[in-house]
């Protein structure tokens, strides 16, 4: 079994339409939300027992400033292998990049963004209803949301469509009602 951990960048800032959307930082909403992901996906994995192994990212503004300030609030600064691929990939082009990594990694943790996270959940955790979390998932994977799925496979180059089960989803209104979508920053 292999676990795969996949967590969207924070809210960004869409203030300056000169930057090129790669370029794009977070905004005040944003660097709180990081933080508190940060913090929760730090005490998740104690609790769990999962420490990741290996740590895939889009190199976007975004994402590296999300990776930063979660670390931060976390107190762990995890080595990050950039991949240019993630940077607004489809779940095809995220399979491909999980498909690479080395059987050694029990856990692998992808930040990136939407809709490519989305869909690879979507890809990878059958639509049989036997799981809420999908259902959740389905209504929307919000930026600095987390999710967790354990996958039935002994090497990365098995992963496949409906190979996971989606156990764990947490978003940042889940843990601080003010970061919901109706907050003001």
């Amino acid at each position: 079994m292999k676990t795969l951990g996949l967590f969207r960048h924070a809210k960004s800032d869409w203030h300056d339409a000169r930057l090129r959307d790669f370029d794009r930082p977070l905004n005040k909403r944003g660097r709180i939300g990081a933080e508190v992901m940060g913090r929760h996906i730090r005490q998740h994995g104690l609790d769990t027992g999962i420490k990741w192994n290996r740590v895939l990212a889009s190199p976007a503004v975004r994402v590296t400033q999300t990776i930063d300030i979660a670390a931060e609030a976390a107190g762990f600064t995890p080595p990050v292998k950039w991949d240019r691929r993630i940077y607004l990939a489809s779940s095809p082009t995220l399979m491909e990049v999980l498909r690479e990594q080395d059987d050694h990694a029990a856990s692998a943790l992808m930040i990136g963004h939407n809709p490519g996270l989305e869909d690879l959940i979507f890809d990878l955790v059958p639509d049989d209803g036997s799981s809420p979390l999908r259902d959740v998932v389905e209504e929307k994977f919000p930026t600095a949301a987390f999710a967790v799925i354990e996958l039935d496979i002994e090497t990365w180059s098995d992963i496949d469509d409906n190979c996971g089960r989606l156990t764990h989803l947490i978003r940042p209104r889940d843990l601080d009602p003010a970061l919901g979508p109706q907050a003001e920053f």
